[in-house]
């Protein structure tokens, strides 16, 4: 069985928290840098590619995408591959 993988999803600037139903399960969270951390688990790359659509159509930059810890996805080292 496939099990999601977590990513981290950082874009510039900050998402107020009325954003952060439109990205479902992900954590939203603003960062002291000025940009904004959506982080959790992502069943599929069909999700992946939808998540990105939603940040492309915000017209917002996408600063890095990270796949994460599940345990702990907004921790900042990424799972090595």
């Amino acid at each position: 069985m496939n099990q999601p993988a977590c990513y981290r999803l950082r874009i510039d600037g900050h998402l107020d928290d009325h954003w952060s139903a439109r990205f479902g399960d992900l954590k939203l969270t603003r960062e002291s840098d000025g940009t904004t951390s959506l982080s959790g688990p992502v069943a599929d790359q069909a999700e992946l590619h939808g998540l990105l659509t939603k940040v492309r159509d915000l017209g917002v930059t996408l600063i890095s995408l990270t796949i994460v810890s599940c345990s702990n996805p907004a921790d900042d080292e990424p799972v090595p591959r």
